[in-house]
């Protein structure tokens, strides 16, 4: 059974507190595992939130800043201790490659897994296969930072009341479909099409093109809101996100679910950022992300 959910390893921005561990998140994508931005102590938390690390195919980071990055000498050295039986790739900005290879080799270890490196240059797609395309876009902090998008390709769904008119049924529906035509019915018929999913990452950034590339049409989006929107000023100048900004951004794109999350740590009450998410005119699904929590993406349209 395929299943599609992000795992929220951690919540916290620039530094923990006792109940938010710094960044984390596990995007399961039926077989795959794309792990996004592991901050210090990812690798317990990992382990608290029952992921291991043969779970991981993908590690993406947007930036070399610690709370999304210092996790990372862990689990690498954890997907070679655990000897993962499958390539793990790794993308990140071009420009941290020093940074990149600093925490690859952190300390001594048995390297035994590959661990492919294809780091970002510029926007674009970075990897095509027949379950996703896998895009980065530039965002807009004070170190070069990149947001993720994956994107599932459109198939088409069947449509039963049109295939029994015309008398197609069993083994006849998937040749129809393999085909694109089974006696002079053509698959155009008697389906229709089925938009594929939709994810996206963005975390560290001011509000720019890229953040809205990243967001239109997302079936689930998350996005950092580190500051409430009285402090729009401190997000301004450190290259950050309100929660209004964060939600207003998500309701222009159309986006399903909204996950807010990367939270400073000057904020006691989680609930503010869900009132003004709101009141910036999101009308959608809407979660205010916890440590450990599991959240199902939206079911296909």
């Amino acid at each position: 059974m395929s299943v599609r959910e992000l795992v929220v390893l951690g919540t916290a921005s620039q530094v923990p507190t006792r109940h938010r561990n710094h960044n984390g998140y596990l995007l399961r994508w039926d077989g795959q595992g794309l792990l996004f931005d592991p901050g210090e102590g990812t690798q317990r938390q990992m382990l608290r939130a029952g992921v291991a690390a043969h779970d991981l195919n993908r590690i993406c980071i947007t930036h070399f800043h610690g709370d999304h990055s210092l996790g990372l000498a862990g689990v690498i050295q954890r997907i070679n201790l655990d000897r993962v039986p499958h390539p793990v790739t790794a993308h990140y900005p071009a420009s941290g490659e020093r940074f990149f290879e600093r925490l690859r080799y952190a300390t001594a270890y048995r390297e035994t897994v590959r661990l492919v490196q294809r780091p970002v240059v510029v926007d674009g797609e970075l990897e095509r296969s027949a379950a996703y395309v896998l895009e980065a876009r530039k965002l807009s902090h004070p170190v070069e930072s990149y947001g993720y998008r994956l994107i599932e390709p459109d198939s088409r769904r069947m449509l039963p009341e049109r295939l029994a008119a015309h008398g197609i049924a069993g083994p006849d529906v998937g040749r129809l479909q393999r085909l694109g035509e089974l006696n002079g019915v053509t698959l155009e018929e008697v389906s229709e099409q089925r938009p594929g999913q939709r994810f996206a990452f963005v975390m560290d950034t001011r509000l720019c093109p890229g953040v809205h590339a990243l967001a239109e049409g997302a079936d689930m989006l998350v996005i950092e809101s580190t500051f409430l929107d009285e402090d729009v000023q401190l997000a301004v100048d450190h290259g950050h996100l309100t929660a209004g900004q964060a939600a207003e951004v998500a309701a222009q794109a159309g986006v399903r679910h909204l996950v807010l999350t990367h939270f400073s740590q000057r904020y006691d009450d989680p609930a503010e950022f869900e009132r003004q998410a709101r009141a910036a005119g999101f009308t959608g699904e809407l979660t205010i992300a916890r440590d450990l929590m599991r959240v199902p993406v939206p079911k296909r349209r």
